[in-house]
């Protein structure tokens, strides 16, 4: 059984992606578009259209060119938006990197999606300088002053022409964000300007309440599928008023909330959690809040109910991947029509349909399976990954999300577990089998096995089941892996067994651990 959104297709233009927002931008000029949450600093809507066509100017003049990679590494940030539309004006794909890698981990990226240029902020300099002179990075610009960077406002010095890229929608690329997909380390999904702006109509659509008069809190990060559409180019198509924060922490994030007069944020389940229960947040004024949404793991309807009564606002909840750009499924905005604990509907233009994971056929009403996207949003697959590419999208264009879910009879999507092995640390991926590579590099164990371990404030954490030889103690083991990769992907548990079991071929069968976890664990 195919599902179909009951809302409209939308009409999606065949433009490139930052032609199309700045189009809008114009309408908007005397808007506030982007505030430094920290520090106040702000820009129009004007000035940051204007902004982005001179930093194209100038990253051109630097040699940059259609089909060149230009890596972001920061956390957010106005000139983030600056950054990002420059090189996608000039036809340039921008990879987006977690500012809390390791130089290691960055020099991985940025080997494999062959970035020319990198952008990066004072405190991430000493990473960067290994990694860019391991990678083969020709300069590197910085939001602000330090030693051995360009800094991205000189690139803003000169109003010069902006030259033109013969860009094809359809197929040239616009963003390289990483993705572990189904299983695996982390590979470049490759989003096409088309994708990205289907997406932010398709989303718009959908997510009725926000418009142009809406204050945005930007706490996701950038780097994240879903902050970078969701917040930030859906921002910027409504008009609305973007206010980004580069970390979160609760206080900070309220007092943001309260200051700004924030009427609608993005947020990720733990945040969800923490607005529902935590004490601190009667002390704030929140009362210009009109909407949650919330995303990139699921949100339990208890969860959901509590932050809506407490905060007098409505919760929404959505799904999607960063193979599908993000979005594919919005709950309605409808109060008669919400079901907290469901993902929604497809949105527009959208196709979905359950399989059964033994045999692949169609499922009906209730009948629990894989769920499977097509769309325009679909990804164009993975960077030089074809074998990895047909895994996921299959012959007939179903992009195979990993994750196993239902349908009911009026065509509410619900997600109740995932084929997927990655582990969701507050909405974060966090790969198995890069942190037993990791472990297995100690030389007191011998055989290792990851696994999400359930946590009331993080949803997962990641849980080490280890066989040692000699003497290491759990800390020791736990703080070596903590040297070795970012703090999101720390094992934050740990336990010595005898054996890891696996089948006979030798894969570690994690099923088996993680439903002997989920046994002892109270959200069980």
């Amino acid at each position: 059984m195919i599902h179909r959104s009951p809302r409209p297709d939308v009409a999606i233009p065949d433009t490139p992606l930052t032609p199309f927002l700045l189009e809008r931008a114009e309408r908007h000029a005397r808007r506030t578009a982007l505030i430094d949450g920290s520090s106040g600093h702000s820009y129009t809507y004007a000035q940051w259209a204007r902004a982005v066509r001179r930093a194209a100017a100038g990253l051109a003049r630097r040699g940059l060119r259609k089909g060149d990679v230009l890596a972001i590494y920061s956390p957010n940030v106005p000139e983030y938006a600056v950054a990002f539309h420059a090189a996608s004006l000039l036809g340039g794909v921008v990879t987006t990197v977690n500012p809390a890698y390791t130089a290691e981990e960055l020099t991985y990226q940025l080997r494999d999606a062959r970035a020319r240029f990198l952008v990066t902020v004072p405190q991430c300099l000493d990473k960067v300088g290994k990694a860019s002179a391991a990678a083969g990075v020709e300069e590197v610009f910085l939001f602000g002053e330090g030693e051995g960077a360009t800094p991205f406002a000189a690139l803003m010095a000169e109003d010069g022409p902006v030259p033109e890229a013969a860009i094809d929608p359809r197929e040239d690329l616009v963003a390289l964000p990483y993705s572990s997909g189904t299983t695996g380390l982390a590979k470049g999904v490759m989003l096409t300007h088309r994708n990205l702006v289907a997406n932010v109509l398709q989303t718009a659509s959908a997510l009725d309440l926000l418009g142009g008069d809406d204050t945005v809190v930007a706490v996701l990060p950038f780097f994240h599928i879903y902050g970078l559409v969701v917040v930030l180019n859906l921002g910027l198509y409504h008009g609305a008023t973007i206010v980004t924060l580069p970390r979160f922490d609760l206080e900070g994030f309220l007092d943001t909330l309260q200051k700004h007069k924030v009427t609608f944020a993005n947020v990720v389940p733990p945040i969800v959690l923490a607005l529902a229960k935590h004490p601190v947040v009667g002390r704030y004024d929140l009362s210009r809040l009109r909407c949650v949404f919330s995303g990139a793991a699921p949100l339990g309807d208890q969860v959901a109910r509590a932050c809506a009564e407490r905060l007098g606002c409505r919760v929404l909840q959505g799904y999607g991947l960063t193979e599908t750009s993000p979005v594919t499924h919005v709950g309605p905005s409808d109060p008669v029509r919400a079901r907290p604990a469901s993902i929604g509907f497809t949105v527009s233009n959208t196709e979905c349909r359950v399989v059964s994971i033994e045999d692949g056929r169609a499922l009906g009403p209730s009948e629990h399976g894989e769920i499977c996207i097509r769309g325009p949003q679909n990804m164009r697959g993975y960077l030089n990954r074809p074998e990895a590419t047909a895994a996921m999208i299959d012959a007939e264009g179903w992009l195979h999300t990993g994750d196993i879910g239902y349908a009911d009879e009026e065509g509410y999507f619900y997600v109740v577990d995932r084929l997927k092995e990655l582990i969701k640390y507050k909405a974060m991926q966090v790969a198995p089998a890069e942190l037993e590579a990791v472990l297995l590099t100690h030389p007191a164990v011998t055989d290792a096995a990851v696994i999400p371990s359930p946590d009331p404030d993080a949803g997962e954490v990641p849980k080490a089941f280890v066989v040692v030889q000699g003497q290491a103690t759990p800390e020791e083991i736990m703080a070596f892996v903590a040297e070795r990769v970012a703090p999101f992907k720390k094992v934050r548990r740990l336990e010595v067994v005898e054996q890891i079991p696996k089948s006979p071929s030798g894969k570690i069968l994690r099923r088996l651990l993680v439903e002997r976890e989920r046994a002892r664990s109270p959200q069980g």
